[in-house]
């Protein structure tokens, strides 16, 4: 199994591991005298039980993750990481450039004016830059994770 194989395969698990605790919400209670459309024991021993094969799944998949290396030589571990690092900075500038776009409307001239204290093409040049840097990694780390096993 490839590791992004096993990626998928951790999604539908923690997918199924959500919709198997809305079934137990929903047949925990009952009416009086009534039976519940499903056995919420049942459905918790399945939870359990899935819980452990994800458990694994993403145990191998963390210690595949820090023995292959890109073609940059890090670990999939520290890309991994500093995608996520880009990702989030690229969010905070973008928030940043957002609320410096928005337009002060004023309804008569004696109201105060407001001015952006932080030069905005700066701003979206970074952004530019941090998604750049972003889709470059995320290219090679998609790349390692369709070739390498798990």
């Amino acid at each position: 199994m490839k590791i992004a194989e096993a990626l998928s395969l951790r999604a539908e698990y923690q997918e199924k591991i959500v919709n198997l605790l809305n079934r137990i919400m929903a047949n925990l209670k009952v009416q009086e005298s009534d039976v519940p459309h499903e056995d919420p024991n049942e459905l918790l021993k399945e939870v359990f039980e899935l819980h452990k094969k994800l458990s694994t799944l993403i145990k191998q998949i963390n210690l595949r993750n820090n023995t292959v290396t890109l073609p940059n030589g890090k670990t999939l571990s520290e890309a991994l990481t500093e995608r996520e690092s880009l990702l989030k900075q690229r969010s905070l500038l973008a928030s940043i450039a957002e609320a410096a776009n928005e337009r002060d409307y004023r309804l008569t001239r004696s109201e105060i004016k407001m001015t952006v204290t932080f030069p905005v093409a700066e701003l979206q040049k970074r952004i530019d830059d941090l998604s750049r840097e972003f889709r470059e990694l995320d290219t090679q780390i998609q790349a390692v994770n369709w070739t390498v096993e798990l």
